[in-house]
């Protein structure tokens, strides 16, 4: 019988799946706890995510290396056709249908992995000089990163947007810029900002922002933050959860899906899912220390890490009323299939690239007995 060649066994990371695997089940459990159907269907999602986990884990990236940049311009291709082609749905165009499939995509989802792919691609061709990079390289690496930021800003999906900007810059102030660039880009934000609030961003979005500055916070903050503090410090029963269960809590199943775990759980459970993220993230920092010389991991890896913290931290913080109420998910913990099966797909190449460190690992020639 043929098995894994041992070093896949030795590098695969199994302490990431351990940490994604209470979040699952924790997620699982509130939605069935909300809407029975939903959870159903959520059942669904976690069998095509798992199915496409084994299927992105075999394929052989380090051997195909070169097909990234093909994938990339791929992907600004599919986010091009929703400007032109797009579906609109509650106001924003995001979406690409298949009208004789009835399926629909959503693009702006679909670029993560491979924009992440693509800065790992170009900073392993071309890694950081001691100083870091100079103007000319950080220019170049910064066009990928501005490319699909601005196209999905467009469609509007401002939130999305400015995570993978942030994501992007991110992985390049952990690989390495030269300060002066940075203080450069500081400068120009400060001076670019009134004219960016005043003249592109679109009016709801606006609202949005003055609605969080007011001293009234929105319907669906005020619910939330009336959830969070019914829980109290140890939660209650779920037949004593009646902001959730009599549907005065919005969106419990996803967008503010925290307010209904304190709710439940109170304090401890709302701190002890943090707790997971945490050490989630902390993990996936750590490959910066331990593959400090394998790029695509390291950036990958990065890239992971501060997109998991961003969106956990956008969407706790718009829960609690402390940032504007914006459409990004708990990272596989709100109820959806799209973002749920991408984070899943994100984390098997992750494991790919740390499993199959050699590319001669793919062939499977060595045995495990």
């Amino acid at each position: 019988m043929q098995f894994f060649d041992k070093r896949i066994i030795s590098h695969f990371d199994f302490v990431i799946i351990i940490l994604v695997i209470p979040i699952i089940l924790l997620s699982y459990h509130l939605i069935n706890e909300i809407n029975d159907r939903l959870a159903n269907k959520q059942l669904i999602y976690y069998a095509i995510a798992l199915i496409g986990f084994v299927f992105v884990f075999y394929i052989p990236i380090r051997k195909w290396i070169k097909i990234i940049p093909v994938l990339y311009w791929i992907g600004i291709i599919l986010l091009l056709m929703v400007e032109f082609f797009g579906v609109t749905k509650l106001g924003a165009k995001r979406w690409l249908e298949f009208p004789m499939l009835g399926l629909t995509i959503q693009p702006s989802e679909l670029i993560k992995p491979i924009f992440l792919l693509m800065l790992g691609y170009l900073i392993m061709i071309k890694p950081p000089p001691k100083d870091g990079y100079d103007i000319k390289d950080f220019l170049k690496i910064s066009f990928y990163i501005l490319l699909p930021t601005i196209l999905i800003a467009k469609e509007p999906d401002l939130g999305t947007a400015v995570i993978l900007l942030l994501v992007g810059f991110g992985i390049l102030f952990v690989v390495g810029v030269r300060p002066k660039i940075w203080i450069a880009i500081v400068l120009g934000i400060i001076l670019v900002a009134p004219l960016f609030y005043t003249y592109l961003i679109k009016d709801y979005q606006k609202k949005r922002i003055t609605d969080f500055i007011s001293e009234e916070p929105s319907y669906h903050v005020k619910q939330s933050i009336i959830a969070i503090g019914s829980g109290g410090f140890f939660g209650k029963s779920v037949d004593d959860a009646t902001q959730t269960q009599l549907k005065f809590l919005p969106i419990a199943t996803s967008d503010f899906i925290f307010a209904y775990l304190i709710e439940r759980y109170g304090f401890i459970g709302g701190f002890g899912l943090i707790l997971i993220y945490f050490l989630l993230i902390v993990q996936l920092f750590f490959y910066n220390y331990h593959y400090s010389e394998d790029y695509l991991l390291k950036v990958f890896s990065t890239g992971l890490g501060f997109l998991i913290f961003l969106n956990m931290s956008v969407n706790i913080l718009m829960v609690i009323g402390f940032a504007p109420v914006v459409g990004l998910p708990l990272p596989l913990f709100s109820y959806g299939g799209s973002s749920f099966i991408n984070y899943i797909v994100l984390i098997a190449i992750l494991e790919n690239l740390s499993a199959f460190r050699y590319k001669d690992s793919y062939n499977f020639e060595r045995r495990l007995y």
